[in-house]
């Protein structure tokens, strides 16, 4: 059966709305409900596969949404899926070409597909990626505080749970002054600063600043479509640039990494369209000498699982945003949960993903459901 092309019969569409134990802010704005879908896919053997969306309900990441996902992946994406067997999931991607942006939409099919794979493999997914690591480091993302107080009382809560690295939300009004008082704190911990895209060339002696702070990196400073002002801004820091939002494909990051934008990539599955193009991305920073790292979209158990097996590619050499399960819900939807014990996360040996979903949480979370067939979509 493994060698045999995944014929798909069904897709099912599960819109979840889950609310995250506590606000997270960004300099974008503050919200607790999480809402995206999980993707359900069966092909002609029963074999199941999984996948997550990850936008958000509003475009201020990017201009992706969850309704704009269902649009895509309804009138477009999985027609394309449905209309003929699948070799391998590399494929998908080089299916998908025709239909513009929208890789978010584009992930979280192309994640079922993988999970599906590995599962007919009877293989987990960490290693049909073509992973070797056993475990990963992981570090924790915390979101813009009311005052230093508060900062350094959170950071010093994840500090004592054993995560590897910290990063810290910044928007202007919200920067050097907080940073600096975590650094008076904790003077040998990991530290970033993530500004998402709050600043401007403008704010160059600002930013000039941070490089007193000892950080790992500064996340995406400017534009969230920029990569001239980048390298303009990297050739007078001594901190490194870490490019976020600004990277979508390969091209985004070699166009990057030419030019000097950047001296580390965050690779999020989602925004790049798949687990196939960050592969590629990975490869081409291992090539170059480029750190990467996998970051976090508040993801539940599916997401978070698929972003695990990604980690254990060679290249990933910095502690990435996939904190435990706890750290963001009462109940995940995936049994048994993320767990991160001093700063780690054993990665599962299960064939595919390496997680079962609880279906009972899964449906107390669901407020829609849909299903598509060959029957039903390409009539």
């Amino acid at each position: 059966m493994a060698n045999k092309p995944i014929s798909i019969r069904e897709v099912t569409l599960h819109r979840l709305v889950m609310r995250l134990k506590d606000p997270f802010t960004t300099s974008f704005g503050t919200f607790q409900d999480k809402e995206f879908y999980v993707i359900e896919m069966e092909d002609e053997t029963g074999a199941i596969g999984f996948g997550e969306s990850v936008a958000f309900s509003s475009p201020w990441y990017s201009e992706e949404t969850v309704e704009t996902n269902k649009h895509i992946m309804e009138q477009f994406l999985i027609p394309l899926l449905l209309e003929s067997p699948i070799e391998h999931p590399d494929e998908v991607s080089k299916r998908f070409e025709p239909i513009r942006r929208n890789n978010m939409a584009k992930s979280a099919l192309e994640g079922a597909v993988w999970d599906l794979y590995a599962k007919r493999n009877h293989t987990p997914l960490y290693q049909v990626l073509g992973g070797t690591k056993r475990q990963i480091d992981v570090g924790i993302s915390i979101g813009i505080q009311p005052t230093a107080t508060d900062l350094v009382r959170v950071v010093d809560g994840f500090v004592n749970e054993g995560y590897k690295r910290m990063k810290i939300k910044i928007k202007p009004g919200s920067d050097y002054e907080m940073l600096k008082e975590v650094r008076r704190h904790f003077p040998d911990i990991l530290l970033m600063a993530d500004a998402n895209s709050a600043y401007t060339l403008e704010d160059i002696s600002l930013l000039k600043r941070l490089d007193d702070l000892d950080l790992m990196m500064i996340e995406q400073p400017l534009a969230h479509d920029d990569i001239i002002d980048h390298a303009k801004l990297q050739s007078v820091l001594e901190t490194p640039i870490c490019l976020d939002e600004s990277i979508h494909s390969y091209e985004d990051a070699r166009k990057a990494v030419e030019i000097g934008s950047c001296q580390i990539i965050n690779i999020k599955i989602g925004r790049v369209g798949g687990l196939s193009e960050s592969k590629k991305i990975h490869d081409y920073c291992a090539e170059q000498g480029i750190a990467v790292w996998c970051g976090g979209m508040l993801e539940a158990g599916i997401g978070r699982a698929h972003n695990v097996a990604l980690t254990t590619l060679p290249q990933f050499i910095l502690p990435g945003d996939t904190a435990g399960s706890s750290r963001y819900w009462e109940n995940d939807i995936i049994d048994p949960e993320v767990i991160v014990k001093n700063g780690v996360i054993q990665v599962p040996d299960k064939p595919g993903m390496g997680y079962e979903i609880n279906r009972e949480v899964l449906e107390s979370y669901r407020v829609d459901r849909q299903v598509y067939t060959r029957k039903n979509i390409l009539a």
